[in-house]
């Protein structure tokens, strides 16, 4: 997949009044740099501790998540961060890391095959790039990120639509390929049926003929002893000379 563009920005100028905090922050900023995520993470969140009505130290926790690929809990504090900034630059800088961490957490979700809540979460990124865009119509990243989000957001929708499809061909094909063996089993069935009804026709044309042998033999029995009867009658009726 294309590579995703960064927030552009990690820490904002703050101007505390509590030294505690800034020591947090410079030490987080510090950790940060050296790409250490996990303790900068802990630093901003003693910071936040300090003092939780600073978005910049939210949005800082954001990034620290981000870059341990935890989207989730990274969208929670860019949400948090953009909802308390007034100023529109920095709002806009929330909603834009916002899109990001919805974008990747979308990402993850389909590698996973959960594709209904990457789609869910492909849609709240696009929400979120089009809301910094209207607070900073030039953020040329933004731009990018919202053009990509739509074009990975459509894949899938085409994806899942080609496999809909292909689902339904298939049940489709299941079913006519049980209608085929049924008008099989039907036609089966029914060549049985008729040469059982030959076979028994043929009985009954042999049992026809042997009771016509029968009853012919009969007859010539009949015939022949009449005919031995006649003789005999004869034979006593003939006179002595």
């Amino acid at each position: 997949m294309k590579q995703i563009a960064l927030a552009f920005a990690l820490v904002f100028p703050l101007t505390l009044s509590a030294q505690s905090e800034n020591k947090y922050i410079r030490q987080g900023n510090r950790e940060y740099n050296k790409a250490q995520y996990e303790e900068a993470e802990v630093s901003y969140r003693k910071a936040n501790e300090q003092n939780s009505r600073l978005p910049e130290t939210v949005f800082n926790i954001g990034d620290a998540l981000y870059r341990q690929e935890k989207y989730d809990e990274a969208s929670k504090q860019f949400t948090g961060s953009a909802a308390m900034n007034e100023e529109r630059s920095k709002k806009a800088a929330g909603l834009y890391n916002l899109g990001n961490s919805y974008l990747q957490s979308g990402m993850q979700k389909e590698n996973s095959g959960a594709y209904q809540e990457s789609a869910e979460l492909y849609k709240k990124s696009i929400e979120s790039y089009k809301e910094s865009l209207k607070l900073q119509p030039n953020n040329f990243e933004a731009k990018y990120n919202l053009a990509y989000a739509q074009d990975i957001l459509k894949q899938q929708e085409q994806q899942e639509q080609n496999q809909q499809n292909q689902d339904n061909q298939d049940n489709q094909n299941s079913e006519d390929n049980q209608q085929q063996n049924q008008q099989n089993q039907d036609n089966q069935d029914q060549d049985e049926q008729q040469q059982q009804q030959e076979e028994q026709s043929i009985s009954r044309e042999d049992a026809e003929r042997l009771l016509n042998s029968l009853a012919n033999d009969e007859k010539e029995l009949q015939e022949k002893l009449q005919l031995e009867k006649a003789a005999r009658e004869r034979r006593n009726t003939v006179k002595n000379w």
